[in-house]
């Protein structure tokens, strides 16, 4: 283990690194954001991750539908996802170009988009529905080789809003459509993978449960960060954000 010892991490950035099992002993921490995969966090003698998760559960209720194997539960989820979404779609159609924008080195809200396109392709026509059909071109995927630009996706491509808009309210109508009709039985059992070496490879194995937990899961979140973002470049000069 690499120890640390008066040094100086004022404004460091951390950003996807496994902090698992870290230590920081007799630090100053005033004002730093953690956000990721966050357990069993001691502060000062206190393990914090459960007043975190409620704190959330109380922010965002929908949290808890997902967390559910309730059918009517996760299709309580998956409305109200998509009612967040679409009020999310109809706030940036009101000031046009923000879309485009970033902050802090994120994605913006049409990357953010693009890439739930790709999670629906993967997660849910994929994995649930056993589809080897390519991917959509304007989907982007994972950065690492061989996936970032494969099975069908175009990272050349620069598809305005609208078109970005439509094609993920399709996917996530589609995905209602099939949550409907699905029954309990079919939750339980294992998610028809196909047998190839296309995203994800991880998947094999799990249940069609755990990979609708995925493409909601990711729907929640990143919409999350989208609000999150939006909300900062509206209170940040165009320059800084």
């Amino acid at each position: 283990m690499t120890r640390y010892i008066d040094e100086d991490f004022r404004g460091a950035e951390f950003r996807e690194c496994d902090l698992t099992d870290a230590r920081l002993i007799g630090v100053v921490m005033q004002g730093a954001v953690i956000d990721g995969l966050v357990t069993n966090l001691v502060v000062n003698g206190v393990e914090v991750t459960g007043y975190v998760e409620a704190e959330l559960d109380r922010r965002h209720p929908v949290r808890v539908l997902l967390r559910s194997d309730d059918l009517a539960d996760l299709r309580a989820a998956a409305r109200q996802l998509s009612a967040d979404w679409a009020a999310t779609i109809e706030r940036i159609r009101r000031t046009p170009g923000i879309e485009r924008r970033s902050v802090d080195g994120e994605w913006s809200a049409a990357q953010t988009m693009r890439h739930l396109v790709f999670v629906y392709d993967s997660w849910f026509r994929r994995c649930l529905l056993g589809s080897t059909d390519r991917f959509t071109p304007m989907g982007i995927g994972p950065s690492v080789e061989p996936y970032r630009e494969a099975h069908g996706l175009d990272l050349s491509l620069d598809p305005n809003f609208d078109e970005i808009a439509s094609v993920l309210e399709s996917r996530a109508a589609e995905l209602m459509a099939w949550l409907d009709e699905v029954t309990n039985q079919q939750l339980a059992a294992q998610a028809p993978v196909p047998a190839d070496d296309v995203w994800p490879p991880y998947a094999r194995g799990r249940s069609v449960r755990q990979c609708l937990g995925t493409v909601l899961n990711e729907t929640f979140e990143h919409h999350r960060f989208c609000v999150r973002d939006l909300d900062l470049i509206e209170t940040r000069p165009a320059e800084t954000a």
